[in-house]
């Protein structure tokens, strides 16, 4: 099961994003010890959905086995952000489910793209998001919380929706 999260999620939420930071730290935006620095009321805010970011979690057996993220920034660019599954429910269909419920919250609030940015090297990553469709943009970036990695975008496009546009 998939769905978005509440405020009353706060602690499941905390819980699983805190578990992939230490699963794959050098793959996201943030780091454990910024994380683990958000209080209480700050978790509660995301997951309740009033700060930038809407998130997702994915349940088995009545336990939470991964979570997407989704925010629109400053460019009006809106990116699938926070993508994890536990280690033990990878290859199950979960990563594509939650990839999926991120798509179709663009589409639903009016977006005809999805973007995210990724590192070349993590071939797994890579493979998997140009399956669910996702192609590479000629767009390279520093990870902010490692710089010493580059991260590409990569685009995923609604049916009959515009891309990006490169000048």
């Amino acid at each position: 099961m998939i769905r978005a999260t509440t405020e009353q999620d706060w602690e499941i939420l905390r819980e699983i994003r805190m578990a992939s930071l230490l699963d794959a730290p050098t793959a996201f935006g943030t780091t454990y010890a910024a994380a683990a620095a958000n209080t209480e009321a700050q978790w509660r805010e995301r997951a309740a959905g009033r700060g930038p970011g809407r998130f997702v979690l994915a349940f088995a057996d009545r336990a939470a086995v991964g979570l997407a993220g989704a925010v629109v920034n400053a460019a009006g660019e809106f990116g699938l952000i926070a993508m994890w599954v536990r280690p033990e429910y990878r290859g199950a269909g979960v990563a594509a489910n939650l990839v999926e419920s991120i798509k179709q919250n663009a589409i639903d609030r009016g977006y005809s793209r999805v973007a995210l940015d990724v590192a070349v090297e993590n071939k797994r990553a890579t493979a998997f998001y140009k399956k669910l469709g996702f192609e590479f943009l000629p767009v390279w970036e520093a990870l902010e919380s490692h710089p010493q990695i580059t991260v590409q975008k990569m685009e995923w496009i609604a049916q009959g929706g515009a891309g990006l546009a490169l000048a």
